[in-house]
């Protein structure tokens, strides 16, 4: 089971998208617990966010490892679903404006999903008003705003300046999340709480929607 772990990541650090898939099939075969599976999955993005920030892989290799990621969330959800729980509310999640990481957000809306809560993902490089409408039309708990790069700090306290603009933030809980995020970050933006961990927005998430 062990050298089938370590395949499974390294195939995902890799790329190697037929193997990563292939190795998760079996993996779900043998009911293996799902959330060893994220487990494994969070160290993998963990070690292709540092190849990143060492400028061993490129923003097109984070797209890569997202869209695999992708398939892998797509294939573990009926997984969870059979235990599905009552909704214990809707999170809104999404990527701000300039960056197109994904990887974090994946891992987090699989997680929560688990957890029983409805995710509404508006996807990546989205503006405030996109942001807006899904909080106008989804009356979510929690915001979750990803980004990888250092810019993503900027675009999320414009986002947030905005939802405020528009009235709105009284009405929900934010959280921002990424590699760059920070206690200054977080005050920076004007958000309610941050994460640099998959596994710590997740519980921080929880707390903030109060379940």
């Amino acid at each position: 089971m062990a050298d089938t772990r370590d395949a499974f990541v390294n195939a995902l650090v890799d790329l190697d998208e037929t193997t990563c898939i292939d190795l998760l099939n079996q993996r779900i075969a043998a009911k293996e617990a799902p959330l060893l599976i994220l487990e494994d999955i969070r160290k993998a993005t963990d070690i292709v966010g540092k190849r990143f920030e060492e400028g061993r892989y490129f923003v097109s290799d984070l797209m890569m490892a997202g869209e695999i990621l992708s398939q892998a969330m797509a294939l573990l959800k009926p997984v969870f679903g059979e235990h599905k729980m009552a909704s214990k509310g809707t999170i809104l999640v999404g990527t701000v404006e300039g960056d197109v990481h994904d990887i974090g957000k994946n891992i987090v809306s699989a997680l929560l999903e688990a957890e029983g809560f409805e995710i509404i993902d508006i996807g990546v490089d989205q503006p405030p008003a996109v942001f807006i409408k899904a909080i106008q039309d989804h009356h979510p708990k929690v915001v979750s705003m990803s980004g990888l790069l250092t810019e993503a700090i900027e675009s999320m306290k414009k986002t947030i300046d905005a939802i405020k603009a528009a009235g709105l933030r009284s009405q929900v809980k934010i959280i921002i999340g990424g590699g760059r995020c920070d206690e200054e970050a977080k005050e920076h933006t004007g958000a309610d709480e941050w994460a640099d961990d998959a596994a710590v927005g997740v519980r921080k998430i929880k707390q903030l929607a109060g379940a």
